[in-house]
């Protein structure tokens, strides 16, 4: 085994042992692969429309499935954009500036990666909670958080936060400052050194991280599970929805689910579009 691993790694034309080797590998990484994503993947579009075309469009047609694709695109049009924008300006502190606490936002940028979305949900119930100071203050003025919409944004918000900076980051850093400064002693201005020199530099890491956030925003349940209250129709979003029909209705949950899945995969297909044609623009270093 270690002699067909160094074949397959060896400088030069590679021998018949070594494509022996390199195609064994390939071919049992594309059988992980479908054993893990592509059958399930397929299987649930299979069992959506096993009692027919008819039976799929009346599950869908459902006015709570339709009010929970309404609200995960609402709450991700919402938490994308606020990522965006943390994104762009904590990637340009942390690239640009030497600060005190450099080091602390980093790790905050990346908590969301370690603490189970569960746990994001209920820190955000003890800080908006109604029993909670400022959840209570809040409520005397009018202004409901936990088990209503702003509530989901924050939780989507929370556990998407990382995508856009942690894609910015080590591009800027691999780009330095060098064009910024030249622009700064021709004369320009923040607003124009920022739009005219970083921003086209980074769009395409920029639209890649959005893409990475919006397919987790649209997929997350286990934060939104925990502060949307599970109201159908009102704070269900469509991985709640889905949840909530596969105790009653098996097929109609998979109907729900397929249109979920339908969102990620042309989500994610974009992305791989992007990384496909702007691969060297894109210049990510993991």
């Amino acid at each position: 085994m270690m002699a067909a691993i160094a074949s397959v790694v060896s400088i030069g034309r590679p021998t018949v042992p070594a494509r022996i080797a390199r195609a064994v590998w390939v071919l049992a990484a594309l059988a992980v692969l479908g054993w893990l994503l592509v059958l399930p993947l397929l299987a649930i579009f299979a069992e959506a429309f096993h009692q027919g075309y008819a039976f799929y469009l009346d599950a869908i047609k459902q006015p709570d499935t339709i009010a929970a694709v309404r609200l995960t695109l609402t709450v991700a049009a919402i938490a994308v954009p606020l990522n965006l924008v943390f994104g762009l300006a904590a990637a340009w502190s942390m690239t640009h500036f030497e600060f005190r606490g450099k080091a602390l936002l980093g790790a905050l940028i990346d908590l969301p990666f370690s603490v189970s979305p569960v746990v994001a949900g209920m820190m955000l119930i003890l800080v908006y909670g109604k029993d909670a100071w400022l959840g209570s203050w809040l409520e005397a003025h009018g202004v409901q958080v936990i088990f209503a919409l702003p509530g989901l944004v924050l939780a989507t918000v929370l556990v998407t936060l990382p995508f856009v900076a942690r894609e910015l980051i080590p591009l800027m850093q691999a780009q330095g400052s060098e064009q910024e400064e030249a622009a700064l002693t021709l004369g320009a201005s923040g607003w124009q050194i920022f739009f005219r020199v970083t921003l086209p530099r980074v769009r395409w890491a920029l639209l890649y991280g959005v893409l990475l956030c919006n397919a987790r925003a649209m997929g997350e349940f286990g934060a939104v599970y925990v502060v949307s209250g599970h109201l159908r129709g009102i704070t269900n979003t469509l991985p709640l929805q889905v949840d909530q029909l596969y105790q009653e209705n098996f097929s109609a949950a998979f109907a729900a689910a397929s249109l979920l899945a339908l969102l990620t995969v042309v989500t994610l297909g974009i992305k791989r579009v992007v990384e496909w044609r702007h691969g060297d623009a894109l210049n990510i270093h993991h």
